[in-house]
């Protein structure tokens, strides 16, 4: 029995299944989860010091890979200044003032501590704004855990919200309306049952949490348009999005404009940060200038802004990052497919810029709908194949690979020959 079995033979003693995340505890792929050690670049190494290329990158902050020494060092410079003040930083402001520089069309900041509590007060900043309830999300796209956004859709595009959570009352869900991706015309539906009722449409203008689905063409312009007829307020959810399609994330890279931006670890370099931006009109409706209440003694805490500030700011003084992430991630979607073409095994990879995800599947993916045909079971025992070959996948089917800048030609071409590997072996 290794350590990660025995660690986790201790842990489902004293933690919810073993882990503090459910997607941690291996169950979609039916393994024990590797306890993880260390990190440094593009590797992680377990309790039993194996070592494994790293594509989960923490859910997507590490975009410079594990411990960089930037991001590190100035962690280990605002620790001796002390951990949490509960008091206004210098770093808060130089921090914010970053993110209005980096990104399109904000104006003001509000730090807060995850991406679920940032997409959690920008949906109460959208209906204190608008005085409106309704809002409409999308199928398939993950906004955090707070209770109006744990909502399945019904049978039909129309139907009321319905809670995919025990714990979460139909009373509050009633007002959250579920459309389909990549279909406008479900949105616009849900607008004209509800005339003058929906506060706003958030969406993850690249869906990442039902493995990568790009916006087809004219999406998100035409999510805008609908918007701005209808009087809701567009929130794109940054949180996969922000900092690693562009410099400024999603708004930049497709050139359509919200009203509302959250982001979460990224901009603290991994560490428990997250923030919704907007324009001042919006922003000063927050307490203390407006009604719209929302308070966090840990918002802006002096660590994670240090760790923040020198990730974004290595980023801006290096943006030739950017294309060679891209130019990276083209070449390994195109060895997996073309190694699923070789072995006759059914699979679709979607990419876009450093965000990636093989589909077991024989068509393409553009929807939920397609993602959900995927083969679960192949997926587990392709994940465990990369897994036995020293590579690290996300353990579930509808997540997402990430690469980051530390990841080079060497570890890409050894991740290719195991995905080669893996994916014979479901047909051997």
């Amino acid at each position: 029995m290794d350590q990660s079995e025995l660690l986790y033979g201790r842990a489902v003693k004293v933690m919810p299944g073993g882990v503090n995340s459910p997607v941690r505890a291996y169950r979609s792929v039916n393994m024990c989860p590797r306890f993880i050690a260390r990190a440094h670049g593009p590797f992680v190494y377990d309790e039993d010091g194996r070592r494994y290329i790293d594509y989960v990158c923490s859910w997507g902050p590490m975009i410079l890979g594990h411990n960089h020494p930037v991001i590190r060092e100035a962690v280990e410079k605002a620790v001796k200044d002390g951990l949490s003040f509960g008091a206004p930083t210098k770093r808060e402001v130089e921090m914010a003032e970053l993110m209005v520089e980096l990104v399109p069309n904000i104006e003001m900041v509000r730090m807060v501590n995850s991406g679920t509590e940032a997409v959690m007060s920008a949906i109460r900043l959208a209906r204190g704004a608008t005085g409106r309830d309704k809002i409409i999300k999308f199928e398939g796209c993950y906004h955090g855990h707070s209770d109006c956004l744990l909502v399945n859709a019904g049978s039909s595009a129309l139907a009321g919200g319905h809670p995919s959570s025990a714990g979460v009352p139909e009373d509050i869900v009633k007002h959250t309306l579920t459309a389909q991706f990549n279909d406008l015309a479900s949105v616009e539906a849900l607008l004209d049952a509800w005339p003058g009722q929906v506060a706003a449409v958030i969406v993850e203008p690249v869906a990442a949490n039902m493995g990568v689905v790009g916006p087809a063409p004219g999406f998100l312009e035409g999510l805008r348009r609908l918007c701005d007829q209808s009087g809701a307020l567009l929130i794109f959810d940054e949180v996969i999005t922000g900092f690693r399609l562009a410099l400024g994330g999603a708004q930049a890279y497709y050139g359509v404009k919200a009203d509302l931006v959250t982001f979460g670890k990224i901009i603290g370099g991994g560490m428990p940060v997250g923030a919704y931006c907007g324009s001042r009109a919006l922003m000063e409706q927050v307490a203390p200038c407006g009604p719209v209440y929302q308070a966090g003694t840990l918002s802006g805490n002096p660590v994670a802004m240090a760790a923040g500030l020198a990730q974004l700011t290595y980023l801006r003084d290096h943006q030739e990052i950017y294309p060679e992430l891209n130019r990276k991630a083209v070449w390994l979607a195109g060895e997996l497919r073309r190694s699923a073409e070789k072995h006759g095994v059914s699979v679709a990879v979607n990419q876009v810029e450093s965000v990636l995800s093989p589909f077991f599947v024989p068509t393409e993916v553009t929807r939920f709908t397609d993602a959900k045909g995927s083969d679960l079971q192949r997926y587990a025992q392709y994940f465990a194949g990369m897994l036995r070959r020293g590579v690290a996948l996300a353990p579930a089917q509808f997540e997402a690979m990430f690469l980051s800048a530390a990841h080079t030609e060497a570890e890409l071409e050894e991740t290719a020959q195991a995905a080669d590997q893996a994916l014979a072996e479901l047909v051997s």
